[in-house]
């Protein structure tokens, strides 16, 4: 609460200073509420990367003590799959459709945590390596379906 305090404290000082600035400068151009607060100061910018550091690393070992059969999407869809190819009946009675998105979505969150689509050189949901596999697991299925 304290720093929150001193931040506003500093955005009422920067407004003001602004302010003061363009009086003194004659700006007419100036729209009230055109301008942006939004900048964050060098303090705030560090605390974020420094937070956001420490969250990836943490994302990184939530998997870290599972095996890779049950961490990689790929090889869970692909069992999933032989499921389905060896035993139709049983997987279509266990509902398995409604279950993957629940089973895939921890992991999924996992990967997501990085991507912001606001950055410059940001990937395509298409071109992650989750999407893909569902993609192919989705396809796979369809195929089968249709035979």
């Amino acid at each position: 609460i304290q720093e929150e305090d001193n931040s506003s404290e500093f955005i009422t000082k920067y407004r003001t200073c602004r302010r003061q600035v363009r009086e003194c400068s004659g700006d007419a151009a100036h729209h009230e509420g055109m301008s942006s607060d939004d900048e964050l100061t060098p303090t705030e910018v560090t605390e974020f990367q420094k937070s956001k550091d420490n969250v990836l690393e943490d994302s990184r070992k939530i998997f870290e003590d599972v095996h890779a059969d049950f961490c990689d999407i790929r090889k869970i869809l692909l069992k999933f799959q032989e499921w389905k190819e060896k035993f139709p009946d049983s997987y279509c009675d266990a509902y398995i459709s409604f279950c993957l998105p629940k089973l895939l979505n921890p992991l999924i969150r996992v990967q997501l945590i990085n991507w912001n689509p606001l950055e410059l050189n940001f990937t395509e949901l298409e071109e992650m390596p989750w999407f893909r596999a569902i993609e192919e697991f989705s396809h796979a299925r369809n195929i089968s379906a249709s035979k």
